[in-house]
């Protein structure tokens, strides 16, 4: 029986993964290359982070709210905006926008390097490629992925105590009351879990893909479009076991 091609790739992608895991406990981490991707992470993703997060913490408390209101129970709109985000939203948000901006990029610039040999003339000059290029690609997504998680719950919950105000006249009293009784330290934390995980799958994943395609230029989209479809379903199914392992208790 033949092995899909797919899961071929992704079981090179989980050895390219462990390679970099491996060369970053042991501090061989090309300073430059990590400043340029800590920027394309962080900085160069911020603005569609906050535009997303901006309204998604709008229309789902516009939603959330119209019920509550009439049920009477508009005092617990900000905590139910505020789980949410941070149980579920938030991370599994912040890891799509990162795998269509960031996993894209990567997937792109590797494939390219592949086929046009340039992964070659890396390893001639006795350079690990997976030191040089996916350590510091890891780092950044793994350091970055949570403190975009982050920023996206701080945006969406201020933008759903602003239409909570504007819209259903819900005093800022009443709202960060609500966030402050139906949340805690735990929920925050886990949340920066979720997103550090998610942000660990898309680099391995969107390096590996990037690193076995095979071909002219034309595999390059090709690879860039199978590592964000394979990113979403990990992390879909990853989703999943966190969620039951981490707010099941």
């Amino acid at each position: 029986m033949k092995i899909p091609r797919s899961l071929k790739r992704l079981g090179s992608s989980l050895l390219i993964g462990g390679q970099a895991i491996a060369a970053t406990m042991r501090c061989r981490v090309n300073i430059v290359e990590l400043s340029d991707q800590l920027l394309e992470t962080g900085p160069g993703s911020l603005l569609i982070v906050l535009i997303i997060s901006l309204a998604v913490g709008s229309v789902f408390n516009i939603q959330v709210a119209a019920e509550l209101t009439r049920q009477g129970a508009a005092s617990t709109i900000g905590g139910i905006l505020a789980i949410g985000l941070a149980r579920e939203i938030a991370p599994l948000l912040t890891a799509c926008l990162l795998a269509g901006k960031v996993a894209t990029a990567y997937a792109a610039q590797l494939g390219a390097m592949k086929v046009t040999e340039q992964i070659d003339a890396i390893t001639m000059l006795r350079t690990d490629p997976v030191e040089y290029l996916v350590v510091p690609r890891l780092i950044a997504l793994v350091v970055m992925a949570p403190l975009q998680c982050f920023f996206f719950f701080i945006v969406a919950i201020w933008s759903g105590h602003i239409t909570s105000t504007a819209v259903y006249s819900i005093p800022p009293t009443v709202f960060w009351t609500s966030v402050r009784t139906w949340i805690d330290l735990q929920d925050l934390l886990l949340m920066l879990v979720k997103a550090t995980v998610f942000g660990l799958i898309i680099a391995i994943i969107a390096c590996g893909w990037g690193l076995t395609t095979e071909g002219g230029p034309k595999e390059v989209g090709t690879s860039t479009t199978g590592a964000v479809v394979t990113i979403l379903v990990l992390v879909c199914i990853m989703d999943v076991v966190l969620t039951q392992v981490l707010f099941s208790a």
